[in-house]
């Protein structure tokens, strides 16, 4: 679509200065998965006692994304962007001093993990003010025909938050202590509130730019009353739908590639995780995984638009196929021992898969089917469901793994990428009406 060179510069700066920060946010809250290991060792945790951090976390995230949807609706994007990044600070800040206390102590194991873990959770609630906001911003900035490749643009931003933490943060833990960990990420937060704060806005009309008609059909940039914002979500059938598909992604994606892979490398390969920086295999799926979800929403957000004339359901059912079969393919790499290099091969392609179909749920479909007035709303239904999902495979996935090692990890989550490729295909022609109704008549 054409634009006006101010309004594309305006709209470069805007997510430019969104995306740095919601990747900071994967950053603040993904250091914890990719330490995990090493707080196992240091700490006497074992996986469950780990599971319980990736329980908490993706609990409180998920019923607050779910709640404060209203809210981000109500407040706007930015206002509700900046309150959730002094909060997500604090929690990371506080995490750290715990842990530098318990290292200049000697304290610790069992007794700080009720502490450790209601700091966790806290840190949810503050970090689901991100995925609500980057989504009412946006639903302002791009028309519905660019959000699927814009929802691509903005993974690559997001998938430089995975980078930072999972292969950032062995870096840090090499020259630094534990606690560094977190205040890295807390201190980058701040820096990024400042910037947002200064040279963010919500809308193109905010900017000084006008009204900008995106064709989800909702007329003008004002508020909408908070009962028509929740009718027009909570009473579309397609919009559940796509809630269900978006708890099957977060089975599949918090079961392995967000959470518990780190920790299965230095179980399965005997890895010391302080040596996490320098370990191949590990790097490089901490690279692929990142860069894979990246060129995963670029090809499924352009397929949508260009080929599917902004239809979601066909490419995310494509998605989960493609879940199912890495996760067999895993299984059987995990049984055949074939190492730690096809092991990461494998992680990469799923995060392909998982990532391209999780953009298109939780960036494009929640702006299409929210509209710009319930874009919050929609987002806080889909990734509420999302991680509420997730949090069922944190401390029972930790709790399987030590009973039964490693050989049921990947195999546990292959039938919920099976219900999701049905969910989606019951969506393949599904579309906001206004952009249908257009479509149609062209």
């Amino acid at each position: 679509m054409s634009h006006a060179p101010d309004f594309r510069r305006r709209r470069t700066q805007n997510w430019l200065l969104l995306g740095l920060l919601y990747a900071l946010f994967y950053m603040s809250r993904y250091n914890y998965s990719a330490t995990s290991a090493y707080l196992a060792q240091v700490l006497g945790w074992k996986n469950a006692q780990l599971g319980v951090f990736e329980t908490v976390m993706p609990l409180v995230y998920g019923l607050s994304v779910f709640l404060n949807g209203p809210i981000a609706d109500r407040i706007g994007g930015k206002r509700a962007f900046l309150f959730g990044t002094i909060g997500a600070a604090g929690m990371n800040f506080t995490f750290g001093a715990i842990l530098r206390h318990a290292e200049a102590t000697h304290g610790g194991g069992p007794a700080l993990l009720p502490l450790l873990a209601t700091v966790w959770a806290i840190n949810g609630f503050f970090q689901s003010f991100g995925a609500l906001s980057i989504v009412k911003v946006n639903a302002h900035w791009f028309h519905v025909r660019e959000r699927g490749t814009f929802a691509g643009i903005f993974g690559v931003l997001i998938r430089c938050g995975l980078i930072l933490a999972f292969s950032g943060a062995p870096l840090i833990l090499k020259w630094l202590s534990i606690a560094w960990v977190f205040w890295v990420p807390a201190l980058l937060l701040l820096l990024f509130f400042v910037l947002n704060l200064l040279f963010m806005e919500n809308s193109p009309a905010a900017a000084g730019l006008g009204d900008y008609d995106t064709g989800d059909g909702d007329e003008g940039s004002g508020h909408a009353p908070l009962g028509a914002v929740l009718k027009k979500v909570f009473a579309s059938r397609t919009a559940w739908t796509i809630a269900g598909t978006s708890m099957m992604v977060g089975f599949v994606r918090r079961s392995v590639i967000d959470a518990w892979w780190p920790k299965y490398f230095a179980d399965a390969f005997h890895v010391d995780p302080k040596t996490f920086a320098t370990y191949g295999p590990y790097q490089l799926a901490s690279w692929g995984i990142a860069l894979a979800g990246i060129a995963g929403g670029f090809a499924f957000g352009m397929t949508s638009d260009r080929v599917y004339g902004g239809r979601r359901g066909p490419v995310i059912t494509f998605g989960f196929g493609g879940m199912a079969l890495l996760l067999a393919l895993l299984t059987a790499a995990d049984r055949l021992a074939l190492g730690p290099f096809a092991a990461a091969a494998l992680l990469i392609v799923l995060s392909f898969f998982v990532n391209g179909a999780h953009g298109m749920i939780g960036g494009a479909a929640s702006m299409d089917f929210g509209g710009r007035k319930a874009a919050a709303t929609a987002a806080g239904l889909f990734d509420g469901m999302q991680y509420v999902a997730a949090s069922t495979v944190g401390y029972g996935m930790g709790r399987l793994i030590d009973a039964a090692g490693w050989r049921f990890w990947t195999i546990t989550v292959l039938p919920f990428a099976l219900i999701g490729c049905g969910l989606a295909g019951s969506l393949w022609r599904a579309m906001p009406k206004q952009a249908a109704a257009k479509s149609a008549a062209g």
